[in-house]
């Protein structure tokens, strides 16, 4: 598309938290087109958290709302060719991009964790993540430094 930017399309909200979020969470998670599996996944992952911070006064959905601010990056950094040189020029990263990159960490670093099933996986990676540990944050604190140690080059943003 050369002149316009095409429509934003509207995600409806998820059955039991009434979150567009949890529902774009899903369709990130879904394989093959099975959404009622991923979702069904996705619940189960929020009891388990549920029954595990039963003693604290936070509900699953706010763990899983931290656990995503805390794997999003502020900054990334991008190739590009500068006088026959190549140059990673650290950007800041639009709210839907950090966004989309955060919940894809999250679900990449819990499909390659160890445990039985998606759904423990999934929990242990979300719980780990709202308290500042686990790979999805890890990446976020490599991407960032990243952009520091290449924080010379800013300037040659476009």
């Amino acid at each position: 598309m050369r002149k316009r930017k095409p429509k934003v399309r509207v995600i409806a909200p998820d059955p039991r938290y009434g979150d567009p979020m949890v529902t774009q969470f899903v369709n990130n998670m879904m394989l093959a087109g099975k959404k009622s599996t991923a979702f069904k996944v996705f619940y189960d992952a929020m009891d388990m958290i549920k029954e595990r911070v039963s003693a604290e006064e936070i509900d699953e959905y706010e763990v899983w709302k931290r656990a995503l601010n805390n794997a999003m990056p502020q900054v990334e950094v991008r190739s590009r060719r500068i006088g026959g040189a190549t140059f990673q020029i650290p950007t800041e990263i639009r709210a839907k991009r950090k966004m989309s990159i955060g919940m894809k960490w999250v679900i990449r670093f819990a499909r390659a964790r160890s445990g039985k099933g998606m759904a423990e996986k999934l929990s242990a990676e979300l719980l780990a993540a709202s308290r500042n540990e686990g790979m999805a944050v890890k990446r976020k604190e490599e991407t960032h430094k990243m952009a520091e140690s290449n924080r010379a080059f800013a300037h040659y943003g476009r």
